[in-house]
């Protein structure tokens, strides 16, 4: 079988999966794992991109010692979205990309959503108001008249500029494109109005290539340095991992809602076309790209990252239980504890979890979390009330009705976090596959390479490949309870917290 090999680069991690496909459905075999973590430098928080490019070499290498000693037919790379390098008249990167979660966007948002208007903003790009959204981070270094815009001549997304350092090539994919802010849902290009209200050189844009598109082959230099040939072909996938983990949705139905849940998670449903209504722009919906022409309408949740962000609090204090520990003492506790709202901006940044939940129990008239068990209790069941409340957004604003929902990403394998959303929904939930970003970029591979002859295809196969696991609904009632307790917490922040 010919073996294909996806980059999956997430917030905290990045793994290279081989992929193979045959009469027996879908063959994975994980080759290469690395972490992925941020660095703080005076008063940036940069991705450390040149060890993200190293551990691909490395992960290169690992494909083919796995694979026989012969190298696999494609890469693709898929990420997180939003963040970019900027890269010189001598091709040469500028600087080390910001993280997402870097304060140099502070008030911009609300500054640009101040000047242009909501409706402008929204009829132009179909993005959701993210502080850290693309446009608000190249504005915010428009604004502090930085030096590397001024000299910039291309802009690059995270697995567009780790394409270029493997091949010299320089593409603008389409589904990270869409989640910038600057490009024209209705046209699919970069919209020069946004551009020029960021105070962006149009220079940096090029036209956008599409998933499964040829995007070069491995330079001689990397095929010197690895001991490899130029036959790798590389191919963009689609390279939001969102977009990649959406393609692995193993629905057989037109009409189907899903969940990517990881360190963010990410709820909505597939269109033809996007949806630009005042709806959307109330609920602040998001449209970004897909495969095949398709769109999806979403929204962004804070997802485990509040989770996993409090347990490093702990790890520096020097104990944290083990995540099945925290599970089961999760579980063990009475319901009708505290609850916070995830998607609160106080959530945002990186640091102690702890005293930001416990200023919102307060001011919301709760108790504070109590013991381990009661934060991740607190964050889980949070968690999937929320995922309700955008659910029926979901169902409002595109005008469907779902009769479950589908989750995918790492974030599955918290049983218990999967248990609590079917009862929140109070519908079934069905989980799989984990690796949904890894197996939707190989997937665009295949269709690339002929193998799968388009996105249904690719979704049968993915279901007949891969366990599902079904999650009911408790019948015990609680729901209802703790939706309407959540709903009341909600009303009682009111105006005071900002939300994503």
């Amino acid at each position: 079988m010919t073996a294909r090999l996806a980059f999956d680069l997430g917030a905290g991690s990045g793994r290279a999966v081989l992929g193979r496909l045959g009469d027996r459905g879908i063959e994975l075999e994980e080759v290469h794992r690395f972490p992925n973590q941020p660095v703080q430098a005076g008063p940036r928080l940069h991705w450390d991109i040149l060890r993200l490019l190293h551990e691909i070499k490395q992960g290169l290498l690992q494909a083919k010692r796995h694979n026989g000693g012969a190298e696999p037919a494609s890469l693709a790379i898929d990420s997180w979205a939003v963040d970019f390098g900027l890269l010189g008249a001598d091709g040469e990167l500028l600087g080390n990309p910001v993280h997402y979660r870097d304060r140099r966007t502070d008030g911009v948002m609300e500054r640009m959503r101040s000047q242009y208007g909501d409706e402008w903003l929204f009829s132009r790009s179909g993005l959701q108001f993210l502080p850290f959204n693309t446009i608000y981070q190249l504005a915010a270094m428009s604004e502090q008249k930085s030096p590397q815009l001024k000299q910039a001549q291309t802009l690059l997304m995270i697995p567009d500029l780790l394409r270029y350092f493997l091949t010299g090539e320089k593409r603008q994919e389409f589904t990270n494109a869409t989640t910038t802010g600057l490009l024209d849902p209705a046209t699919r290009r970069w919209d020069n109005d946004l551009l020029k209200a960021a105070g962006v050189p149009v220079r940096l844009f090029a036209p956008l290539a599409q998933p499964g598109d040829a995007a070069g082959t491995l330079s001689e230099a990397v095929c010197a340095e690895l001991g490899l040939s130029a036959s790798v072909q590389v191919l963009c996938a689609a390279e939001h991992d969102t977009a990649s983990a959406v393609v692995a949705v193993p629905a057989l139905e037109e009409s189907f809602a899903y969940l990517s849940c990881g360190t963010w998670s990410l709820m909505g449903t597939e269109v033809p076309e996007p949806v630009l209504s005042d709806e959307a722009l109330r609920y602040n919906f998001t449209n970004e790209g897909g495969v095949e022409g398709t769109w999806r309408l979403l929204k962004n949740i804070m997802g485990l990252w509040i989770l996993e962000e409090t347990r490093r609090e702990w790890e520096r204090e020097g104990h944290c239980p083990d995540y099945a520990e925290l599970l089961q003492e999760a579980q063990a506790l009475p319901a009708g504890g505290p609850l916070i709202d995830p998607d609160d901006i106080r959530f945002l940044h990186a640091g102690a979890m702890t005293p930001r939940i416990r200023d919102y129990c307060r001011e919301t008239g709760q108790p504070e979390p109590q013991g381990y068990g009661g934060y991740a209790r607190c964050i889980l069941e949070s968690l999937a009330l929320q995922y309700r409340y955008i659910f029926e957004q979901v169902q409002q604003v595109s005008g469907r009705r779902f009769n479950g929902l589908h989750m995918v990403g790492g974030g599955i394998q918290n049983r218990l976090l999967c248990q609590w959303t079917a009862n929140s929904l109070g519908l079934p939930v069905w989980a799989g596959p984990a690796e949904g970003s890894a197996i939707g970029n190989l997937a665009v591979q295949w269709i690339a390479g002929g193998e799968l002859s388009g996105l249904r295809e690719a979704r049968r196969v993915i279901r007949s490949s891969f366990d599902i696991v079904e999650y009911e609904p408790s019948a015990d009632g609680r729901a209802s309870d703790d939706y309407g307790r959540f709903l009341r917490m909600k009303d009682s922040a009111g105006q005071k917290q900002q939300t994503l």
